[in-house]
């Protein structure tokens, strides 16, 4: 499980040889989101994050998507 990011409690990551799309998985204590990273950003799930950590995820993830993509290649 390849980490991309750690950052104020919140782990990015993606399991490596994943299924497509290119996605990224974000988990703290509280609990785990899934979103797609393609052309836009889109969550496939929330299980648990508050929703200010929510916001913040969604922010990091803008703001990191090609490092994602890059990172996800990397790793199929």
């Amino acid at each position: 499980m390849p980490t991309v990011i750690n950052i104020c409690g919140l782990r990015f990551f993606f399991y490596s040889k994943d299924h497509e799309p290119v996605h990224v998985h974000v988990e703290n204590a509280d609990g785990e989101a899934k979103f797609e990273v393609e052309d836009e950003i889109k969550l496939v799930y929330n299980r648990g994050l508050k929703p200010k950590d929510l916001r913040f995820a969604i922010k990091i993830v803008a703001e990191n998507q090609e490092l994602i993509k890059t990172e996800w290649t990397k790793n199929q």
